[in-house]
């Protein structure tokens, strides 16, 4: 099976094109001018505001999966450049559509990567949150992956696009970039270890419960999604299992080569509207047996081992 990976050359990415050829796919990947991967696959330059390009691409490969992992991902940056967000997350993805539509049969199935974050201002007492529940996104970033979502569901009722879609959550590992918790705690410790700031490590709220996934687990859920997922259907991706944050971090130092001081940074704060959000995961375990295996502890384990070797 051959399967092109849209967008390549994030952190995901390099997992999925690791998971796909490791399970017998042919593998074939984009990614824009000036980036790069090193994983070994097929490397195609392209741009999803072209859709020109995108036809280009589908022609020469003929994938029979897509995963569209192209987007502006970042919700800070979705409130800077609302526009930039929208047209990459909005019109890339109908773009990428289109060009599946024109072409001649037979048609790829397409997995479109969306985020739990589309759950928005979650109602009390909606947790484990299933796929039906309404969605009320809470920011610019998490209103274009409502949209894309959507955008799938109509391509497939309008056109017959064999469109796959995901609500994926927290998912953190090693070579993470440090703007995320896991990961953040980690590069912190190592640091600290290194002797290259005070032994105190900066945190923000650490009450807030939130699920969290090894990225090498959600990346085999995107494989199984591709093998077995039902047309037209959106999936949770997700552990199941909300933790405190208090309780990520604890663990990761727990497993520090140096006691470390906690202090509480302001700039790190955010308001915390939603103090759980835990998804419902019944629905992928059920259509494809996949769940969550590697444990919270080896993800940090295995993240701050990646620091310990990179700062």
């Amino acid at each position: 099976m051959r399967a092109l990976i849209i967008g390549g050359a994030g952190f995901v990415g390099g997992y999925l094109i690791r998971e796909l050829a490791a399970n017998g796919f042919e593998v074939q990947a984009t990614c824009l001018p000036g980036e790069k991967i090193t994983e070994s696959c097929g490397i195609h330059f392209l741009d999803i505001l072209n859709k020109d390009e995108i036809s280009a691409v589908l022609g020469e490969v003929r994938p029979d999966i897509i995963y569209h992992l192209a987007a502006q991902s970042s919700v800070s940056v979705s409130w800077k450049k609302p526009q930039l967000t929208a047209e990459i997350n909005v019109i890339g993805t109908i773009n990428v559509l289109e060009a599946i539509r024109e072409l001649q049969n037979p048609k790829p199935r397409i997995i479109l990567i969306g985020s739990g974050e589309e759950y928005g201002f979650i109602r009390a007492g909606a947790c484990p949150l299933s796929e039906n529940e309404p969605l009320r996104p809470g920011n610019i970033y998490a209103a274009t992956k409502a949209c894309q979502g959507m955008l799938g569901e109509i391509y497939f009722r309008a056109y017959g696009i064999d469109a796959v879609m995901v609500r994926a959550f927290n998912h953190s590992g090693p070579a993470q970039a440090p703007i995320f918790v896991i990961s953040d705690f980690c590069k912190q410790i190592a640091e600290i270890e290194k002797g290259l700031h005070d032994a105190e490590i900066c945190v923000g709220n650490l009450s807030a419960k939130r699920d969290f996934t090894d990225v090498r687990d959600v990346v085999r859920a995107y494989r199984l999604l591709a093998e077995h997922g039902v047309s037209g259907k959106t999936y949770n991706v997700g552990r199941g299992k909300a933790v405190e944050i208090n309780r990520i971090l604890e663990t990761a130092l727990s497993m520090a080569k140096c006691e470390i001081a906690v202090k509480q940074d302001p700039t790190r704060m955010r308001a915390s509207d939603i103090p759980l959000i835990e998804p419902d995961t019944s629905e992928i375990c059920g259509d494809t047996g996949w769940k969550a295996e590697i444990s919270m502890e080896k993800t940090i384990g295995d993240t701050l081992d990646y620091w310990r070797e990179n700062v």
